[in-house]
């Protein structure tokens, strides 16, 4: 039921107010008593919020509805509320179709695989504790939510007076552009109008989908770019070229404001070399997680642990929250560029390498991934089997990882000369396509999981 951003699909398929309804009861009969309740510009959201705060008060709990806010929004609002859980309609960089679920802890922190599981437990068995009419939960409603994290974003970044362009992507991230002007900056905004419909530009905020922002920033006397997702868990950045920066180059720049010498920095099994260089000249290092920023967030509770951060724009300060938080890393990214000058200088000052990715159709992921982890092992020393097949080689390394929602394996590989990153793609392609052969010949591995 939950993926590891939560629970999302179709409106009307995979989420219905059904759904709302029986989260929102397996919350309170599980003891969350006060349940914090937003949601993100999604039409939808409306009334997937009223179901879901129908049900904790069913139960027993009750709800704090702070309506239409940004999901770092919610889940900090958690704790200012002093509430057990927080519960986000949102379906972050997904289509507009989509809508979803995500739940959080009073640290910020998204539920974790135990905690999950034992509210889908709830769902799937109906174990509900209904209340009689004199002992439902209460409502209320909290309008204060936005306005105090940009009081608290105010305090969380030093003041500059940068030119800054933000592009909401018509989600629900106003909260950076205030807590920026906050701070000093000359602050221009594209899409900032809430419309869950995305009406100009998809949500996820890739280099094609924020061309606009791009152009935009290149034409004028900006320092830098802004652009978020639906939600605003997402940041990425322009440079004030219009260059896009890639999310390995922003984690990396992140990374290194962050970390002082024996410090680690959490970053899922997909990331570039480029990371663990910028970090090992200044005496500190990578650990490296499952990816997904869920991940992330739980090795970021380790001590030493300075900064967490996935290259698809989710970056997590610790020290303020677990969660990760869009309009933060804005702010500290203006930091950055206000004490040091370009970012396009930042930028270069990163190194980039040839990386190659890849995928291989197939309805046997699981058995052929299986294949692939035997046959890795016997032929390379440093194997990584934390998230699919991570192998190191030195000079460079592979990934071969099955898809969480397609029937297909992914291959990724980078190294430090195109020649090698060449060469270490073909040879984990190979691997994948010759585990997918034996598989459908009806091998050890393909036996097994049919078996299963």
């Amino acid at each position: 039921m939950f993926g590891t951003s939560g629970i999302r699909g179709r409106i009307g398929d995979e989420v219905t107010c059904d759904l709302a309804l029986a989260v929102g009861r397996a919350l309170a009969s599980e003891g969350y008593d006060r349940v914090v309740v937003g949601r993100d510009a999604r039409e939808s959201g409306r009334m997937l919020a009223d179901a879901a705060v129908s049900g904790v008060r069913e139960c027993g709990a009750d709800a704090i509805r702070i309506g239409e806010a940004a999901t770092p929004t919610v889940a900090r609002s958690v704790g200012w509320r002093d509430a057990d859980a927080g519960l986000m309609l949102t379906a972050s960089h997904n289509p507009a179709p989509d809508n979803g679920l995500k739940l959080w802890n009073p640290s910020g922190q998204a539920f974790d695989e135990r905690q999950r599981e034992t509210i889908a437990a709830r769902v799937r068995e109906e174990n509900y504790d209904l209340r009689p009419w004199d002992d439902l939960g209460e409502v209320e409603a909290w309008d204060g939510a936005t306005e105090r994290h940009a009081a608290v974003l105010e305090r969380s970044a030093a003041s500059g007076s940068c030119s800054i362009v933000v592009d909401a992507g018509n989600g629900v991230g106003q909260v950076t552009a205030e807590a920026l002007r906050r701070l000093g900056h000359d602050v221009r905004t594209l899409n900032d109008r809430p419309d869950g419909s995305f009406p100009v530009r998809p949500s996820e905020p890739t280099a094609e989908n924020c061309r606009a922002l791009a152009d935009f920033v290149a034409a004028t006397d900006a320092d830098l770019g802004i652009a978020h997702d639906g939600d605003a868990d997402r940041t990425r950045a322009v440079t004030e070229s219009g260059e896009f920066v890639s999310g390995d180059c922003l984690l990396a720049l992140f990374a290194r404001e962050a970390a002082t010498p024996g410090d680690e920095v959490a970053v899922p099994v997909d990331t570039s070399l480029a990371v663990a260089d910028v970090l090992e000249r200044q005496g500190a290092s990578v650990s490296r997680t499952r990816v997904g920023d869920v991940y992330v967030a739980e090795r970021a509770t380790d001590s030493g642990v300075a900064f967490g951060g996935e290259p698809s724009g989710a970056w997590i300060w610790p020290d303020d929250t677990l969660c990760p938080d869009g309009p933060l890393a804005a702010c500290r990214l203006a930091e950055m560029v206000a004490r040091r000058g370009s970012l396009d200088r930042l930028v270069g000052e990163v190194e980039s390498y040839p990386l190659r990715r890849g995928r291989v159709e197939t309805d046997e992921k699981a058995a052929a991934m299986a294949r692939v982890r035997e046959r890795v092992r016997t032929e390379y020393d440093d194997v990584n089997a934390l998230d699919g097949v991570r192998v190191e080689t030195g000079d460079g390394w592979f990934l071969v990882r099955a898809s969480g929602t397609q029937p297909l394996v992914r291959v990724t590989a980078e190294a430090r000369e195109e020649g090698r990153t060449d060469r270490l793609f073909a040879a984990a392609r190979s691997v994948v396509e010759e585990a997918i052969r034996a598989v459908e010949r009806g091998g050890v591995a393909g036996n097994a999981e049919r078996a299963n």
